[in-house]
């Protein structure tokens, strides 16, 4: 569709940077405003309220996925998301590391991301240690270990999608969006709030239908993406250091976007405060967090956006099992932290607020 448009002096390729910086703006924007987080809706001291927003957003994306998927605008037939021999093994352990990282982190890498952009030092470290480890796995010393899990595999045949089970696909995000809306409705929001995570979780399917309708060239192909942050940080990375011989792409422009638009957010809304590290064990335990979630986003197949608000809506078995092995694992570690070493290093996370002047 994209040659449609005319344009003479831009690529399909070089177009999805400018879409992917406007979603990320929004994104960060809102989830800085919302303090959008899946970690905080499963072990927060407000994970009742956190609950509500992530899963108003959730439903929202999968209603709005499966609309673009009716209209015939997008289908996810050759997706990674649907191949019929699932990693189960990768997705298993990514989930797991991943989950205990953002625990230990205090934040998934897209809240981390979003803190970034409001002065928060603890959080810029960590996502640029989690680009480094992801990259790593993905292209690096880690690789073969990626390999190696991934090679453990079950053959899903035909039911590699919730569209595939009696009911087919619209029985299924009705369910999960009913079931997420109810939850939403009963978590003491205000409707301001849920309005603004329903906002969130329509992103999803519009950044699947520009990159895998709108964007669409035969000429220039791209590839079909939506929010996400673990591929896209390790693209951000190599960009930065060899920006002379690599392209910027939609990752690129995503992550770009999200600090823009946080840093923004937390302007006009006061949010902007310098925060560091309190000492040495609360700075191993982010750096521990901070490679867990880069080698666990890269084996579960993405992080709790990228799996979890973009891979659910396309009713995919595997974006599933990654969501809910993540949470299982933000949840043991949760549990571990109560009564190990890691505990005191936890203690004080937030230091004094200073002027962001």
């Amino acid at each position: 569709m994209f040659e449609t448009f005319g344009f003479e002096n831009l690529t399909a390729p070089q177009a999805a940077v400018f879409f992917a910086l406007a979603i990320g703006v929004i994104f960060g924007g809102l989830a800085q405003v919302t303090n959008f987080c899946l970690r905080r809706a499963l072990v927060g001291e407000d994970r009742r309220e956190a609950a509500g927003i992530w899963l108003t957003a959730l439903a929202v994306a999968v209603l709005g996925t499966q609309a673009a998927v009716s209209f015939e605008w997008i289908n996810f037939e050759e997706h990674r998301f649907m191949v019929s021999e699932v990693p189960v093994l990768a997705i298993a352990i990514g989930g797991l590391l991943f989950g205990a990282g953002m625990v230990l982190t205090r934040g998934c890498i897209s809240r981390l991301t979003v803190l970034t952009g409001s002065g928060n030092l603890r959080a810029g470290l960590v996502v640029l240690v989690f680009a480094v480890v992801a990259h790593m796995t993905l292209k690096g010393v880690l690789a073969p270990m990626r390999l190696a899990l991934g090679g453990v595999t079950v053959d899903m045949g035909d039911n590699i999608s919730l569209a595939a089970l009696p009911g087919g696909a619209w029985f299924w995000a009705g369910l999960i969006a009913i079931g997420a809306l109810g939850f939403a409705w009963r978590s003491s929001n205000r409707v301001s709030h849920l309005a603004l995570a329903a906002l969130i979780g329509a992103l999803v399917p519009l950044a699947w239908v520009g990159t895998g309708f709108i964007l669409y060239d035969d000429f220039d192909p791209i590839a079909m993406e939506s929010l996400s942050f673990t591929s896209p940080a390790a693209e951000t990375l190599f960009w930065s250091i060899a920006s002379s011989s690599i392209p910027a792409g939609f990752g690129t422009g995503l992550l770009g976007g999200v600090f823009i638009g946080a840093l923004a957010a937390s302007l006009i809304f006061g949010g902007f405060t310098w925060q560091s590290f309190d000492g040495p064990r609360q700075t191993g335990r982010y750096m521990t967090g901070a490679a867990f979630m880069g080698v666990g986003g890269v084996l579960a197949g993405g992080c709790t956006l990228g799996a979890g608000l973009s891979g659910v809506p396309t009713l995919s078995v595997a974006a599933i099992l990654a969501v809910v092995m993540i949470a299982a694992g933000a949840l043991i570690m949760n549990a571990l932290l109560n009564r190990s070493f890691f505990a005191n290093g936890a203690a004080s996370t937030t230091r004094p607020e200073q002027p962001a002047v």
